[in-house]
């Protein structure tokens, strides 16, 4: 019993100077470091280290087997070289070299920390868990009277600093028996914090630090229109919830008037861009203009703000006003609309869609404008659907309703009593931008509305005016002359 005391307070002494041995390292050189090619160098980590196959370059994926001298053992089994997205620049993602563990239960880990041999009567881990707010270490003691008295604490790793401030975390936990779970609770994302099991008062067996998973980002706090030059300007994000990969900006931009012009513009660029040159339309026209920045973990909240311009420099959209729905005749079903190609939209096609829309509302309206195209579905007339595909080209009567099927699209007979939109629409897609432009066509079908052309109908009303004005001016013609002649009478009878 004296000898096993013995050799017990040997390895209790012998641990912090190894401790400190392995602090002075670096850590691995190659961790984080961005490559092109598709080969990993050498990791430096512990000299004790035994790679199999060792060699100084390694593909990506291959896996390596580690193993260490007799009485220690490896912090992971075996090792494989992966990469992760750092950041994203010009639209593509750019890579950087990580390497990835495995260990008795099985699954593979990012490896976040030096590997070493550790000696086999100490504690080790079994699994590590990290989630957004929370560090799980499952743990194993070899010798169970030589791990008595453990135990186990998580604090910050570092001092935290504006605008990332994280909030001093203190878990303690007595660890008793030959293996157990650690906990700690309550952490902020993305965030390093420091895991180390000791034996009270100073024996550090154990010391890992964890960074916790990235989660989405707080909107952005500011986002503003220079008017001087017409660009919109956000407040970059710091990387407090996760790596700031990149913004996504949505511009959605209404016409004057009755609103019958609609674009809605998706843009994804790189973290480092904060202004967005705002789309130049005529005065009167309303911005809506949603800002939010991406992590790996996804989307954050977006910013909303609207925007007005007044400036009379840049013209209206061509052929706007030009949106009278003509010949609706509710019996047959059938209405003609005066379409126009959509011309003003720089490097698109001539290949527009027709999406009908059983609304009026604009809020129904940009999401159809902007959304995926669905054809008809009769149990679901509500819907916006396409009613046609057109390589529009020049101006056209196109008569909506007269039931033509074709390749995903029906152009179904309308019905009366319903308010309809008609929305004529040209998309632009690139790799970081997509542009949603639409023409709005609104017109209702009026239930018992005879079929005809409104146009005649105007035409009639105003040739019966005419016709009034006329029979009126002849009636006062004759009765003023029958003024004069009773005078006239008169005196000649005297």
């Amino acid at each position: 019993m004296a000898l096993q005391l013995l050799a017990l307070n040997f390895l209790l002494v012998l641990v912090p100077l190894l401790g400190a041995q392995a602090q002075e390292d670096t850590g691995p050189k190659t961790q984080g470091v961005p490559r092109e090619t598709e080969m990993c160098q050498k990791p430096s980590w512990d000299t004790r280290l035994r790679l199999a196959p060792d060699q100084e370059e390694y593909s990506r994926n291959e896996e390596v087997m580690l193993s260490c001298p007799k009485g220690f053992e490896p912090s992971f089994t075996h090792i494989k070289c992966s990469r992760e997205v750092q950041s994203i620049s010009t639209g593509k993602p750019v890579y950087r070299e990580v390497w990835m563990g495995k260990g008795t239960g099985g699954a593979w880990t990012r490896i976040r920390s030096m590997v070493e041999c550790v000696e086999a009567f100490q504690v080790v881990p079994g699994t590590l868990d990290a989630s957004t707010t929370s560090i799980k270490l499952n743990w194993t003691c070899s010798l169970p009277d030589a791990c008595e008295r453990m135990q186990a604490t998580c604090r910050l790793a570092g001092p935290s600093s504006p605008p990332c401030e994280a909030e001093e975390v203190t878990g303690q936990e007595m660890l008793h028996g030959q293996n157990g779970t650690f906990t700690c609770n309550h952490l902020q994302p993305f965030t390093d914090y420091s895991v180390t099991i000791s034996v009270p008062p100073s024996t550090i067996l154990f010391t890992w630090v964890i960074r916790t998973e990235e989660t989405v980002p707080e909107k952005p706090e500011r986002l503003w229109l220079d008017a001087s030059t017409g660009t919109l300007r956000w407040q970059a994000l710091p990387s407090c919830k996760g790596e700031i990969l990149g913004y996504q900006l949505n511009v959605t931009t209404r016409g004057p008037q009755d609103g019958g012009f609609l674009q809605v513009e998706r843009l994804m660029l790189s973290s480092s861009v904060t202004e967005q040159p705002l789309p130049a339309h005529g005065p009167g026209t309303s911005y809506t203009v949603a800002v939010r920045g991406l992590t790996a973990a996804g989307a954050g909240a977006a910013l909303l703000e609207e925007f007005q311009t007044n400036s009379s420099e840049t013209p209206d959209p061509p052929d706007v006003s030009s949106r009278l729905v003509r010949d609706i005749s509710p019996s047959r079903g059938m209405a003609v609309l005066p379409l126009r190609p959509i011309t003003w939209v720089p490097e698109a096609g001539s290949k527009h869609q027709l999406l009908v829309a059983a609304t009026h509302n604009g809020t129904a309206l940009e999401g159809a404008c902007s959304g995926e195209l669905q054809p008809f579905n009769a149990s679901r007339p509500p819907d916006a659907y396409v009613a046609a595909v057109l390589n529009l080209t020049a101006p056209t009567a196109f008569v909506l309703g007269d039931g033509t099927h074709g390749h995903g699209f029906h152009n179904a007979p309308l019905r009366p009593g319903w308010d309809y939109t008609a929305l004529l629409r040209l998309v632009r897609r690139s790799q970081q931008e997509e542009t949603f432009t639409c023409v709005c066509y609104s017109f209702s079908v009026v239930a018992g509305q005879p079929p005809g052309s409104w146009t005649g109908i105007v035409t009639g009303v105003v040739v019966l005016l005419l016709l009034l004005l006329l029979f009126a001016g002849i009636v006062w013609f004759v009765l003023s002359r029958r003024r004069k002649a009773v005078p006239i009478k008169a005196k000649e009878n005297n």
